[in-house]
């Protein structure tokens, strides 16, 4: 397993949780810290933070502490990673669908061909 695959482990991982998600939805508008982020979620701020250590594992925000201030926000990369993972999938089932767009064409072709000369 290549370091990008224990990357997306970690990554699909951390998006398992409706929490989770709920905080990159909430950056998606720009960095927040903590506190505003949880308050929203009804979460604690010591249950927020764990669910902040595992996205920054994913490596899907940065944390930035001034004082007691622990403000989020998105970092790109791990999701050009994932981006570039699903492209994958979603190129070989654009390959596989358009060989049965042309198989049915084809079909499709040939029974009207067979019912002219009927």
């Amino acid at each position: 397993m290549g370091k990008s695959d224990a990357q997306l482990d970690l990554v699909f991982s951390a998006l398992s949780d409706p929490t989770r998600r709920a905080v990159l939805a909430r950056l998606r508008q720009g960095q927040a810290s903590l506190t505003r982020i949880a308050k929203p979620l009804h979460v604690s701020l010591p249950s927020m933070s764990k669910h902040v250590r595992v996205l920054e594992r994913a490596g899907l925000v940065d944390r930035q502490v001034a004082g007691r201030v622990h403000r989020l926000r998105l970092k790109p990369r791990a999701f050009l990673l994932v981006d570039s993972w699903l492209h994958d999938y979603a190129s070989a089932w654009k390959g596989q669908l358009d060989g049965l767009e042309d198989y049915l064409q084809e079909r499709h072709s040939r029974a009207k061909r067979t019912e002219s000369h009927r």
